[in-house]
């Protein structure tokens, strides 16, 4: 009988036949317990995207460590023959026992950014890989989009409203990602709990439907929840449906939702209308299938906060970071000693070694640029100049380190983006703001020496 583990909620399973496969291999070849280093990061941004932004850590190292192979796991993986009983047996004491080194959540990146490096045995390491990159790529997709929509907001609140869109799970950690990118609260129940993000809603055109006439639905929320609440004008006809509802809520109505037609149209038309009844202070809210370049057209008109479904669960249209997880460091069998391994394939190559990275700012604190020394020697003091260290240790010796809060990672954001020049936060295509150099530490300093 294979031994099982105790522990929280296994993720063991969440991953990729061959990684296993490919363990089984390296414990009869013997590369199975050899150091190795594996890194994430992405080849090129979506198309027309001026940066990303790394979201998914704190979950990826829960991930990580409730990454263990219990009696279920290990009884369908014996069932389905996977792999045979010796590959079983080393799973069933499987805990993650390596050094996992980050970019801060809600850091920006760039093309060739070393956002994830994790050091421990090829074993422990190659089987982490779908685990840490479907995380990874979905939240980072979500806050990169998420945050080009907070730029084209400029300051107005954003809702967070996709759930229905996607996965119930993948919903809950949209809801995080949008959050941790500046959206200011989410409709989704799950992720207020789980994570503590603001949650916010009233009701549907459903509502409304299901009463005799708008009045009455107006009435029964109003009485419920007060004149402060949301009132959705639109079901039938929004002018008639704004006048209902300050007949119903008086002038202290806190805010109407308008979710269809011309919302430029619609949001200078209500406004007008809500000053002529006295409702100067009742909010605008728009809805509707909205993304960064819509948000970025309705900036004129007088709207005071957007609601965004689909496209911030979908990543404005990009589902994916793009994130790879490779192999770029392993200990020769004979010395222990680490060797820079690299893919080279056409289209595909990736620069072998550890790297190190660090922002490179001007005087005034702008970023100019991204460098990463491939294999520094010990006690490297670190770029010269104004600059700032890109990673952070999360995980040592297996286990989780502290993290920050989502409301610190939050401001994280908002300061890496306030480096970047003004046109990279533009809602406009244009290659990557920054470009990412890796280069052993002697290129790093000679390069650096000439343009001094």
């Amino acid at each position: 009988m294979i031994p099982s583990r105790d522990g929280p909620d296994s993720t063991a399973l969440l991953t990729d036949h061959y990684e296993l496969t490919m363990l089984e291999a390296a414990l009869a070849s013997g590369l199975a317990d050899r150091r190795a280093v594996f890194e994430v990061f992405s080849r090129r941004l979506p198309a027309g995207r001026r940066y990303g932004v790394l979201a998914g850590v704190a979950r990826m190292v829960e991930a990580v460590e409730a990454f263990r192979f219990g009696e279920e796991e290990l009884e369908a993986l014996g069932r389905s023959g996977v792999v045979g009983q010796g590959a079983l047996e080393r799973l069933a004491s499987y805990r993650f026992g390596g050094s996992i080194d980050t970019y801060a959540e809600g850091e920006l990146y760039f093309p060739a950014s070393p956002v994830v490096t994790i050091e421990s045995t090829f074993a422990e390491a190659v089987v982490l890989e779908t685990v840490v990159l479907s995380i990874l790529n979905h939240d980072s997709a979500v806050a990169a989009a998420a945050a080009r929509m907070v730029c084209a907001a400029r300051g107005r609140n954003l809702i967070e409203m996709g759930s229905r869109r996607t996965h119930e799970e993948a919903a809950v950690a949209a809801a995080r990602a949008a959050y941790l990118a500046g959206f200011s609260a989410t409709s989704n129940l799950e992720a207020g709990r789980r994570w503590g993000v603001p949650t916010m809603g009233t009701a549907s055109h459903a509502f409304v439907l299901a009463h005799g006439s708008e009045r009455e639905a107006f009435e029964a929320q109003v009485e419920a929840q007060g004149p402060g609440t949301t009132l959705l004008v639109d079901t039938y006809d929004v002018a008639q449906g704004i006048a209902t509802a300050i007949d119903v809520a008086g002038p202290e109505l806190g805010a109407i939702r308008i979710d269809s037609g011309d919302l430029a149209s619609a949001a200078r038309s209500a406004r007008a209308q809500l000053d002529s009844l006295g409702a100067r202070d009742t909010r605008i809210v728009v809805s509707g299938d909205l993304d960064e370049y819509g948000i970025e057209e309705l900036a004129p008109e007088p709207i005071d906060a957007y609601g965004v479904g689909t496209k911030v669960v979908a990543g404005s249209g990009a589902p994916s970071a793009s994130f790879v997880y490779k192999l770029v460091a392993i200990a020769d069998p004979a010395s222990g000693e680490m060797r820079p391994v690299a893919k080279l394939s056409a289209g595909k190559a990736n620069r072998g070694g550890r790297k190190v990275a660090w922002r490179r700012l001007d005087a005034a604190g702008q970023a100019t640029g991204e460098v990463a020394a491939v294999d520094p020697p010990p006690g490297w003091p670190g770029l010269p100049g104004p600059s700032r260290p890109l990673q952070v240790r999360v995980m040592e010796a297996g286990r989780p380190l502290g993290m920050p809060t989502l409301e610190e990672s939050r401001r994280h954001l908002k300061a890496a983006l306030a480096e970047l020049p003004p046109v990279a936060r533009m809602i406009v295509a244009g290659p990557p703001a920054l470009e990412v150099t890796l280069a052993p530490v002697e290129e790093l300093e000679q390069m650096l020496e000439a343009t001094r």
